[in-house]
């Protein structure tokens, strides 16, 4: 045990403050500096090293580290450095700060003890994703705001269920814990959304193609893996969770292999991806935990290079719609082999590093005769060699003649697409330093003839099937409606409704009330006026009339 740490994430955080200082090759050196600096402190972190605080009352554990928390600041730091690498010719500071201020709060979430620590670092990350997507396109504004809606509806969430938690328990502790309690459940529901679980899915499809060429490629890392971080620490076993994956899994397949645009088949994919670590924390035994946090780690490596080989198309063509790209591996020959490494890797094809941590997943189940789970599971890797393995590359690169000739991207956008490459299959041919990381003991051989020949077969079925439905799967002008049409349009043209509608019930209660208000002036005119019947001077004897009545029927009155 140890107090004396440093919190790597505040490094990043520091770093993005000040960077909006840094101008030409001092803002470059400025950046790659501060993520090699968190590099390395995550890679020292002592095993049960902790860094603690009182605040309030309540003693927070600002780091804690063990073989889960490592692994995944491990990754995020290499992500870190990654992007900024990739990004360092981006002309917005803002995003290159808020992208820092991003990653540092997803590194302090993974390594927070406690659940107000994590409450904290998840809000920051919020903040940090909302303003990267800002700096994209025109137009992203709107889509920043949805964004910003929903994951604020995740931590009001969250917030509720960990002051139900401290309240219940006493205890701000993040450790395991049950969905059988309403505030553990509101928790849940919270990760959930950052996930990107249903219903509340299409905000990811919605937001992060609106970024920049390089700020999607942040965006891919830390959201919904820091998800799938929180939901392997707190709810490991959660048998809710093994539908929830598998209807993400097959959600992300059906939308990317509808979809035109290069960038929104990948950020499905995300949702895709993260369906099969969702099923692996359902299931709940050491090897899907394994597996899962495993594929989170690579698919932090891989989805960052297709994204990196999307960007670099981008930045060098200014398109993104897969009808008018194509043959642009004759100009960006290396731009195209990096996007097909990162292709293969997320189709779990032999040598590269989804082929040695998805498959965790699926044995998992196999081993608790889960053979509904394990057949879907099969299915989805399938589906996901069309349309990511296949289709990304094949519209993209190959496919017609688009008459584009765009050059290779800038020298520190090839470098970054290397050291992913290169991440993607030395982890694929050896697999075992990822497995020493993990945080149970792996009893799992990936290379057997078996499981080779099985995924060789259904990669190979999937690759026929995609070219004999060729002509189905090309893409055309179209736009692909997601569950977020509800707030998108049918929601803007209910608050309009609303709005016309509370305007003129408005309107009419005033015309009431100023009418009526008027009717009562002319009725208090008419008897208090000066000219009124009680307003007007009386006769002393018409007084003193009045007056005997009144005195008579009190008396009267008295007697009844």
């Amino acid at each position: 045990m140890t107090t004396s740490l440093i919190p790597p994430g505040l490094v990043l955080i520091l770093g993005a403050l000040l960077l909006p200082l840094m101008r030409g090759r001092l803002r470059n050196v400025w950046l790659l500096a501060v993520t090699t600096i968190t590099l390395w402190m995550v890679w020292t972190l002592p095993e049960g090293g902790t860094l603690q605080a009182s605040v309030l009352g309540y003693d927070l554990i600002i780091v804690k580290v063990d073989k889960l928390s490592r692994l995944f600041a491990l990754v995020f730091a290499i992500m870190a450095f990654a992007g900024a690498l990739f990004a360092l010719g981006q002309t917005r500071t803002m995003e290159l700060s808020a992208a820092l201020a991003y990653a540092g709060s997803a590194i302090g979430a993974v390594l927070a003890g406690d659940l107000i620590t994590l409450f904290v670092f998840w809000e920051l990350m919020a903040i940090g994703s909302t303003l990267v997507i800002l700096c994209g396109r025109r137009g992203a504004e709107h889509s920043a705001f949805r964004y910003a809606i929903v994951h604020l509806l995740g931590g009001v969430l969250l917030m509720a269920g960990i002051a139900g938690e401290v309240q219940a328990t006493g205890s701000i502790a993040f450790t395991s814990m049950d969905a059988s309690t309403m505030p553990r459940a509101l928790i849940l529901a919270g990760f959930l959304i950052n996930a990107g679980a249903p219903p509340l899915a299409a905000w990811l499809p919605d937001a992060y193609p609106e970024s920049s060429w390089s700020g999607m490629v942040f965006l891919s890392a830390f959201t919904t893996k820091t998800a799938v971080y929180v939901l392997l620490r707190g709810f490991p076993g959660t048998e809710i969770l093994i539908p929830i994956g598998l209807f993400m899994v097959f959600y992300g397949i059906v939308y990317a292999i509808l979809e035109n645009d290069m960038r929104r088949i990948l950020a499905y994919s995300i949702v895709n991806q993260v369906g099969f670590m969702v099923t692996g924390i359902g299931i709940g035994t050491e090897m899907a935990l394994n597996g899962a946090a495993a594929h989170a780690f690579t698919h932090i490596i891989y989805k960052a290079l297709l994204l990196m080989s999307a960007g670099s198309v981008l930045l060098m063509t200014g398109k993104r719609k897969c009808t008018d790209l194509g043959g642009l591996f004759r100009t960006m020959p290396l731009t195209c082999l990096f996007g097909i490494i990162g292709a293969l890797s997320i189709s779990s094809f032999p040598a590269t590093s989804g082929f040695v941590s998805k498959s965790m997943i699926s044995q998992s189940a196999a081993d608790q005769h889960l053979a509904t789970v394990w057949f879907l599971l099969a299915a989805a890797s399938a589906g996901v060699f069309l349309h990511a393995g296949i289709k990304f590359p094949w519209f993209v690169f190959f496919q017609k003649d688009s008459g584009l000739r765009p050059a290779e991207p800038p020298l520190n956008m090839r470098l970054a697409m290397l050291l992913m490459s290169a991440l993607c299959i030395g982890i694929g041919l050896l697999p075992g330093p990822l497995y020493v990381l993990l945080p149970y003991r792996v009893d799992y051989v990936p290379y057997t003839w078996s499981h080779v020949v099985f995924q060789l077969q259904l990669l190979l079925f999937s690759g026929l099937a995609f070219f004999l439905m060729l002509d189905q799967l090309k893409r055309t002008l179209t736009i692909t409606l997601d569950t977020d049409w509800l707030w998108r349009r049918l929601g803007r043209f209910v608050l309009r409704g609303l709005d016309s509608t509370g305007d003129a019930a408005w309107d009419r209660i005033l015309r009431v009330t100023c009418g009526g208000g008027r009717a009562l002036a002319r009725v208090l005119r008419y008897t208090h006026g000066p000219d009124g019947v009680l307003g007007r001077p009386w006769p002393t004897g018409t007084m003193a009339l009045w007056t005997t009545l009144m005195l008579g029927a009190y008396l009267i009155l008295s007697y009844v």
